[in-house]
């Protein structure tokens, strides 16, 4: 009963993977994102913000109400805090899952970032980053305590707080046809974008029952269009994104009321791609071919798509899975040389491979082994047998979930990646696609070099994982974002299949 209560939770984490990755990238419903420079034309300096001012919304998906959120602006004597909260209720495996997120920020009087604190909490796990802008540099780290790895991001000057667009907006006439370029940098995830804001049309809106005389806006992020009208004032009205999310202009009494979740539309299977045909002992499969459609337009870079295990000749996917090294490589610390494996030994703000604790955990699993495949494999056993598989909507961070010790395939993929790494052995994480009961889900597993790189799966304890793995993208967090825009959009033809 143990052992199958297991594989039933591996199967549940693996499918909920994408949860965090929708959610938490997207940065529609968690809007921590912050756009550099300034808008394209002769927009001018923003006017002062004398008071302090709240803008509460409504969140929905697809008529149901999820969520709410609740921003401020308070001026002081040489700029601004602004603070932004989200609260969200949404299914998971038919079960009610809260989200909390807020971030803090401190501005000066033209809104430029001076320092930001982000936390997000899902039940028992939470993420915290915080950040300051120095010089040229946006310095992030992860957690409150100031004990972990700094990412440094350079700038040409300070960012702007995206909360901060509808001062923008309201500081001069909008007219039909004006456009607006930002650079978007998103300090959780270190990923940046270049959008395009455009003033579409002006159309009526109507909200709560009341129609207004609107601007409509578009943006085009990972592929999909993101809509705001905003009223003639420049103030929000409604936005709407990612898996038809709805967000629109509400007051303090009623937002927080009658939140009723997401209830049939569940997230888990929301993600899912369905192919033509069943594919039978999925587990067991060593060569797949597919053809992928529905791609044609997405911007995604396509260039771990075909290497390694994988071969691409588009429109035609095969994964091969492939057989493991023969020959010991040798001690940890000189698995592959760390002169060419820098990004895959390096810690990260969320891969925290040089605390303390990573680091004593790794060598407690690993003990008197010295080969890399038989360390990759210990750590590998470790990691599954120790994680309670649950979904997390969640920034996954080795140091929590190592504390924790409970998540999906992303927390397990980030807590394998930083005890490899502490131990020498260049890890890196993958993304892409796993077949489970009748459909593709979005996931992410591991690469571990150990004289070549082999692919393994903390979640579903796979080495080498089996050919339903299809990789999409490799990489932190920075590099996963772009897989929201193949959501939706993919469709798969199974052509071919083998067993052992």
């Amino acid at each position: 009963m143990a052992r199958h209560t297991k594989k039933r939770a591996a199967w549940h984490a693996a499918g909920v993977c994408i949860v965090a990755v929708w959610l938490v990238l997207a940065g529609l419903l968690v809007r921590k994102v912050y756009f550099a420079g300034s808008p394209a034309g002769d927009m001018e300096a923003p006017g002062p913000v004398e008071e302090t001012q709240r803008e509460w919304k409504e969140i929905f998906l697809k008529g149901r109400k999820v969520g709410y959120s609740v921003n401020f602006i308070h001026p002081d004597a040489d700029g601004y805090t602004i603070q932004e909260e989200i609260f969200l209720k949404i299914d998971l495996m038919g079960l009610a899952s809260g989200v909390y997120a807020m971030t803090r920020c401190r501005v000066d009087p033209q809104f430029g970032l001076r320092r930001f604190q982000f936390k997000m909490t899902s039940g028992a796990v939470s993420f915290e980053a915080s950040g300051r802008v120095e010089g040229g540099w946006i310095l992030i780290e992860a957690g409150g305590k100031g004990d972990g790895p700094v990412r440094r991001i350079p700038i040409e000057e300070p960012p702007v707080l995206a909360v901060s667009l509808a001062h923008y907006f309201r500081s001069r006439p909008l007219r039909v046809g004006d456009v607006f370029r930002f650079p978007i940098f998103d300090p959780s995830t270190m990923s940046r974008k270049e959008a395009e804001v455009r003033v579409a049309s002006r159309e009526d809106v109507e909200v709560r029952g009341i129609s207004y005389k609107a601007f409509r806006l578009e943006t085009e992020l990972w592929g999909n269009t993101l809509t705001f009208w905003l009223d003639e004032n420049g103030g929000t009205l409604k936005e709407t994104g990612f898996m038809g999310l709805t967000a629109v202009r509400s007051s303090a009494a009623v937002a927080p009321e009658n939140i009723q979740g997401s209830g049939e539309v569940d997230f888990y299977e929301l993600s899912a791609v369905k192919p033509d045909r069943t594919l039978p002992r999925p587990r067991k499969l060593t060569y797949l071919k597919v053809r992928l459609g529905g791609i044609e337009d997405v911007p995604i870079a396509r260039n771990v798509w075909d290497g390694d295990r994988q071969r691409y000749s588009e429109p035609v996917m095969v994964v091969e899975r492939e057989e493991l090294p023969s020959i010991p490589a040798g001690p940890g610390s000189d698995a592959g040389g760390k002169q060419d494996f820098e990004e895959e030994l390096a810690p990260d703000f969320n891969i925290e491979s040089e605390h303390e604790e990573i680091v004593q955990t790794a060598r407690t699993i690993v003990g008197e082994e010295q080969d890399p495949l038989g360390m990759v494999r210990l750590v590998l056993s470790w990691v599954y047998e120790s994680l309670e598989k649950r979904p997390v909507v969640s920034i996954p961070s080795a140091l929590e979930v190592l504390r924790t010790k409970v998540g999906d395939c992303n927390e397990h993929a980030t807590l394998t990646t930083a005890l490899l790494r502490a131990l020498g052995i260049p890890t890196r994480i993958a993304v892409g696609l796993v077949y489970l009961r009748g459909r593709f889900y979005y996931h992410a597993w591991n690469e571990a070099y150990a004289g070549s790189w082999v692919s393994l799966d903390a979640t579903l304890n796979q080495m080498p994982v089996d050919a339903t793995h299809i990789k999409l993208l490799e990489g932190n967090l920075d590099k996963q974002v772009d897989v929201i825009g193949l959501i939706g959009r993919l469709e798969i033809e199974v052509l071919e299949w083998r067993h052992d």
